[in-house]
């Protein structure tokens, strides 16, 4: 196996590698551990070729808009209190024989 073991607080600040026939054969594993320790780097014949990382890392680092923006401002609105009155609207029906 080539994947190299550091301290837990040394994977924090850098990437564990993997070779890729170990990230196949212990995937769950790889999986936990890209969540919980950060990016795992994965090699081929050696070389770096991809790196798993968390879905909220990679929303991080994407920017990829969660809806949490968009809350807060409709929660801070000035006009938050406002009721709207509105007269309900009715389409057309067709019967259906059952």
């Amino acid at each position: 196996m080539t994947r190299i073991h550091r301290s837990r607080s040394a994977t924090r600040s850098r990437a564990s590698r993997w070779a890729l026939q170990d990230a196949k054969a212990r995937f769950s594993e790889l999986v936990r551990k890209a969540k919980t320790e950060g990016p795992q780097h994965i090699t081929v014949h050696g070389r770096e070729e991809v790196v798993l990382v968390s879905v909220e890392e990679y929303r991080r680092v994407t920017g990829e808009r969660t809806g949490a923006a968009l809350v807060a401002l409709l929660q801070d609105s000035p006009l938050r209190d406002v009721t709207i009155e509105h007269a309900p609207t009715h389409g057309p029906v067709r019967s259906v024989k059952l």
